[in-house]
């Protein structure tokens, strides 16, 4: 009991870290042109509808003691399973690259040192994470975390100062796409939390305080995003840690929350590298996805966050909704398969589902719509299969 609370309590800081980061700041501020009061709907509403997938997610891991894209088998056959930890893997060296590259740029606006030079900074930090170890960095984290929360409230009070005042910037920007934005950033970490909840020893309350820290502080950094787009009337990152007029603490939360955040992302790369083949080194790939992130941030121009977050909502919303039928509704297992041909079909449907909803608006964005539909399907499409084969035996 002891080892589930103390793990529990590790898992938590882990998804609290997550959602500390540069990255939700950056996505509340393309919220704006909603005004604060719509803006904060969306988020919330977003949050609603991503921490349900991210807390269904974290039980199937919790439920099969698997980590999140050996989960994946279970719904999809090995050769399926192979085929998102490949994609997984490659989304997680985008996402790399993106966090260091924006942490470079952020920091680079504050104290100005050059991107280079704030990229090999930040890029080094996460090696170092790396060789110790998540499971030696709880005390580091729980340093970090502490530290990053007293900066994030100091900066919180400067962005917020005269926000209410502020008219939003413009009305150009639909309430569905903003909801879609704020269910986006929950959704990128479904690929991943399996890989911290699946010691949980079958108890979802892990999954579920998790999921609860992760929402609470991803909606703060949203609202600070938003709040500071609305105060300098811009949504450029770097204008607003400038106008807090905070050097210090912003180069502070900059680096830790890029740092802490973006180790996650390596880390699970590394999981997900043992799906794929077991005798890997975990800590080899973490490092080499670190310096690949690097390379990438430096040398390619990696610019359409949004674009990026839409990619991977296409990917893994049809997944997990196909996951989530047959974990919680079909009780079916296809991980002695090589490939479960009726959920690969479905999930074709779903993503194909999704990019053209991508070109429609509606009130509860493109995820909540997708999800329900592939889930339906899902179950009636195994049902009506699991009939025939009733009717073929007898």
């Amino acid at each position: 009991m002891e080892r589930s609370s103390n793990h529990i309590f590790s898992t938590t800081l882990i998804m609290f870290g997550s959602a500390l980061s540069i990255a939700e700041i950056l996505t509340g501020t393309f919220l704006a042109p909603l005004g604060f009061t719509k803006a904060l709907l969306a988020i919330l509403l977003g949050h609603l509808i991503g921490g349900i997938l991210l807390y269904l997610a974290g039980v199937i891991g919790c439920d099969t003691g698997k980590s999140s894209m050996e989960t994946t088998k279970l719904s999809f056959g090995k050769w399926g399973g192979l085929f998102f930890s490949s994609i997984n893997i490659i989304s997680l060296v985008g996402w790399t690259a993106i966090m260091i590259i924006s942490g470079a740029y952020a920091a680079d606006s504050v104290v100005a040192l050059g991107i280079t030079f704030w990229s090999v900074i930040i890029g080094a930090f996460i090696l170092v994470w790396v060789l110790i170890g998540i499971n030696n960095i709880k005390y580091i984290n729980i340093a970090a975390m502490s530290l990053l929360m007293i900066l994030t409230i100091v900066m919180s009070r400067v962005v917020f100062k005269g926000t209410a005042v502020q008219p939003p910037l413009d009305s150009t920007m639909s309430f569905g796409f903003a909801v879609e934005l704020s269910v986006a950033m929950p959704l990128s970490w479904l690929p991943l939390i399996s890989d911290y909840t699946k010691d949980d020893d079958k108890n979802r309350n892990g999954a579920l305080t998790a999921t609860l820290v992760y929402s609470f502080v991803s909606i703060w950094m949203y609202v600070i995003g938003l709040g500071g787009a609305i105060y300098c009337g811009s949504s450029n990152i770097e204008l607003i840690l400038n106008r807090a007029g905070l050097p210090l603490t912003a180069i502070m939360i900059v680096v830790f929350s890029t740092v802490t955040t973006t180790f996650l992302d390596v880390y699970s790369a590394g999981i997900s590298s043992l799906s794929i083949k077991k005798n890997l080194s975990q800590k080899k790939i973490s490092s080499a996805v670190t310096l690949l992130g690097v390379i990438l941030a430096l040398f390619t121009p990696i610019s359409n966050f949004e674009s990026f977050l839409y990619l991977l909502g296409s990917f893994f919303a049809p997944m997990i909704s196909i996951m989530i039928a047959d974990h919680f509704f079909l009780h079916k297992d296809s991980s002695s398969l090589n490939v479960d041909n009726t959920n690969l079909i479905l999930w074709i449907i779903g993503f194909i589902l999704y990019r053209v909803l991508m070109q429609c608006n509606t009130p509860f964005g493109i995820t909540f719509p997708v999800m329900i539909a592939i889930c339906l399907i899902t179950i009636i499409t195994n049902k009506i299969g699991e009939r025939r084969n009733v009717r073929e035996l007898s």
